[in-house]
């Protein structure tokens, strides 16, 4: 029993002394405290024009493209042109050893000089039987096959001068020379070599200014195809990706979609000159790039508009922060009309004039206070 009291003097003391020692801790006093306001960088929402474009991929095509062959059997002579190098209409590529369509030449300008001179004495026999006949000293059948002998000797002086126009021509084939200003691909034969006609490949000549650009769109874009080509010219945008772009028209639409792919395919045109990036003459895009392409649907008309980074993605769709009068933020859901560089078009739940996060949404809650930080520094 004297235990029992001792026990329960000593559990006393203990919860007294608990009792007086207890102090409310630091952290209970900072959760009474409200979370300090969220920094922020804010935007206004803006009334402009934003295009409606769709974005594809596409790949530069020569404007024109020939493959170069000899028209004649012959040996290599010269290749006097640079590899991958601008070439002007008229510039000699390939040049063939002329020295057998020379003799040709040659040959049938002497035939044609003897020819000639047979028909001269041909026409002077024939003027001289017909005064003999006027005479009475020959008879008319002389006279018909004279000038017959001229008929046939007029012939054959004209087939003398094909066979000179036909020499010639084949002696000009021997300098093969670029049909239009393009640039010009590898060499493929040298000096020496033996080629066979409309058979060897001499070189590869492709036209890039202009420059087409083939691309692929899906067919559910099609009806707004329709619509926008109704209004007029469907115009483009062609540049590598983040690079910058040169504008163009689109010259083709097929007649069909793809069925295997559910595309339709397209082509524009584009100067492909250099002059977007400041660039001389031998720059620009080439055949078989890849290509970013925007092709310009229509045209948003006074659209409300702010940076695209404001706009987030929950469960619900699209939302943006929009500050209030009482320094908080709160919760917006929104449509998205069109996004282009940057900027995303509202088509609704926001008005011009409100402003709206575009960075520190990781921090925020609807209701948060917020701190703008200033622009280029902290707040």
């Amino acid at each position: 029993m004297k235990h029992r009291g001792l026990l329960l003097l000593l559990l006393a003391i203990v919860a007294g002394a608990a009792y007086w020692g207890y102090k409310p801790s630091e952290s209970t006093d900072r959760a009474k405290k409200p979370p300090p306001p969220v920094p922020v960088t804010v935007a206004q929402a803006v009334i402009r024009d934003l295009p409606v474009t769709l974005e594809v991929v596409g790949r530069g095509e020569a404007y024109e493209t020939v493959t170069l062959k000899a028209r004649v059997d012959g040996q290599v002579l010269a290749v006097p042109f640079a590899e991958g190098k601008p070439v002007a209409a008229g510039t000699l590529l390939v040049k063939l050893d002329p020295a057998d369509f020379q003799a040709r030449v040659r040959q049938a300008e002497a035939n044609l000089a003897r020819d000639q001179a047979l028909l001269d004495k041909a026409r002077a026999d024939a003027a001289r039987y017909q005064s003999l006949l006027e005479q009475q000293f020959v008879s008319q059948e002389k006279v018909a096959q004279m000038r017959a002998d001229a008929a046939a000797a007029s012939a054959v002086l004209q087939a003398d001068q094909a066979a000179l126009e036909l020499a010639r021509l084949q002696l000009s084939y021997t300098h093969i020379r670029a049909p239009f200003t393009g640039v010009a691909g590898a060499k493929l034969v040298y000096p020496g070599a033996t080629v066979k006609i409309n058979e060897t490949v001499l070189a590869v000549l492709n036209r890039v200014r202009p420059l087409y650009v083939s691309f692929a769109v899906p067919e559910k874009h099609l009806p707004a195809i329709r619509a926008a080509q109704a209004k007029g010219v469907l115009w483009v945008k062609v540049g590598v990706p983040g690079g910058k772009q040169a504008p163009g028209k689109v010259v083709f639409l097929d007649n069909a979609v793809d069925s295997a792919t559910g595309t339709l395919r397209m082509k524009a045109e584009i100067a492909n000159d250099g002059a977007n990036d400041g660039a001389n003459a031998d720059s620009g895009l080439a055949p078989g790039q890849f290509l970013s392409v925007s092709l310009l649907l229509d045209t948003l008309r006074n659209a409300v508009v702010v940076p695209a980074e404001a706009v987030q993605q929950g469960p619900e769709g699209a939302f943006v922060y929009v500050l209030n009068g009482e320094g908080g933020a709160q919760v917006r859901k929104v449509e998205i009309a069109q996004v282009r560089d940057g900027l995303a078009a509202i088509g609704k739940g926001l008005a011009s004039g409100e402003t709206v996060v575009t960075d520190g949404h990781s921090r925020l809650t609807p209701g948060a206070k917020v701190k703008v930080k200033k622009p280029g520094g902290k707040g």
